[in-house]
């Protein structure tokens, strides 16, 4: 479902925790998108290697034109209660 899927639609998600007037909050945010294999491989390895909030980067396959919420498994990051606990 990652970067080898069929689906020709690569996107890559993040997940972070942010503050939000006093309180912790969970993020997912779709920060890329493309067509193009190589340079979704060459997008999520910058990512990950200018991260320094600990944020967590997924790449998924999509297919076009689809509900996405029929798949076995749609694009998402989950960010547990664990993750908003987490001392800064």
């Amino acid at each position: 479902m990652g970067l080898n899927g069929a689906a020709p639609l690569k996107i890559i998600m993040s997940g972070n925790v942010i503050e939000n007037q006093g309180s912790k909050v969970g993020v997912v945010s779709v920060v890329f998108a493309t067509m193009d294999k190589a340079l979704a491989r060459e997008r999520l390895n910058s990512l990950i290697e200018a991260n320094k909030n600990d944020d967590y980067y997924m790449v998924y396959s999509v297919p076009l034109d689809m509900d996405l919420t029929q798949l076995e498994h749609f694009p998402s990051v989950a960010i547990t209660t664990e993750d908003l606990s987490k001392a800064d």
